[in-house]
């Protein structure tokens, strides 16, 4: 009774939004005549990420800040998580429920891949209240995303702090090349390079960070729907509900394109859903 949400595949959203970033920029920059030296500064990179890096852990604790890098694989690797195969796996225990009784489903509660719903369905099978059952699972849900919405947060605030360590970069090379006026030609190439550190700043912010954290977002949504989903069916094992009519509450988590077809009398149709 594995979902199909646990494989993942690589975010070719992500890769192609920053090959796609990166070569509109720096395409531009070089039609113009720009050089590849000319940006690319060991100072400024150090300034910038590590000052980036030590704002985010003034800001956040330092567990915090593990739990959004380690959250960055949702950010270039995501799991199919349509509700599809789970839609069909809540209807398969409830059909077996409504045949064999509630009890039937303990063998197979520890073959269940998602935590949340394998947690619901031991407690139907225990007997717990709905009631309770829904306090239990809405505290989980909620404790979840809360998690979640820390990770983006974390990736909100170094997204923040980016581009004005980048701009006291700037200053850093400016009074350093201030110190070496009387040459024009240092001074020239001391200002440009200055610039660098602005640059990695607002583009290290702005091309990822905040993206990153809005994909976060974004899967924290999704997540939070399949979780829903789960509760829903736990409380209707726990209810006993007709298979049809947990059909009936559950479509509205199907896509559209996967989702019943309406009737001429504007009723959904039984149909199942393939997964």
């Amino acid at each position: 009774m594995r979902s199909a949400g646990n494989r993942g595949r690589p975010d070719f959203a992500t890769l192609a939004g920053l090959l796609l970033a990166a070569c509109g920029l720096l395409g531009g920059f070089f039609l113009e005549g720009g050089s590849p030296r000319a940006i690319i500064g060991e100072s400024a990179a150090l300034i910038v990420f590590g000052g980036c890096i030590g704002a985010t852990l003034v800001a956040h604790p330092a567990s915090e800040v593990f739990s959004a890098l380690r959250a960055l694989r949702f950010v270039f690797g995501e799991r199919a998580e349509g509700c599809e195969a789970l839609v069909e796996e809540i209807l398969g225990l409830s059909r077996r429920s409504r045949k064999s009784g509630l009890v039937s489903l303990e063998a197979e509660a520890n073959r269940i891949s998602e935590p949340l719903l394998r947690k619901g369905v031991i407690l139907a099978v225990d007997g717990v209240e709905p009631k309770t059952m829904r306090d239990i699972l809405e505290t989980e849900i909620s404790v979840a995303c809360r998690r979640m919405e820390r990770d983006a947060q974390v990736l909100e605030s170094a997204g923040g702090f980016a581009p004005t360590i980048g701009i006291i970069g700037a200053v850093l090379g400016l009074i350093i090349t201030m110190g070496r006026i009387d040459d024009t030609k240092l001074v020239g190439r001391g200002i440009a390079a200055a610039f660098v550190a602005t640059i990695y700043g607002v583009g290290f912010a702005n091309l990822f960070l905040l993206p990153a954290a809005a994909k976060l977002r974004s899967h924290a949504g999704r997540s939070r729907e399949r979780m829903e989903l789960m509760l829903l069916g736990s409380l209707s094992l726990a209810e006993g509900l007709n298979p049809k009519l947990l059909r009936d509450k559950i479509d509205c988590f199907l896509s559209p394109r996967t989702a019943p077809s309406e009737s001429a009398g504007g009723l959904p149709t039984a149909s199942r859903v393939e997964a």
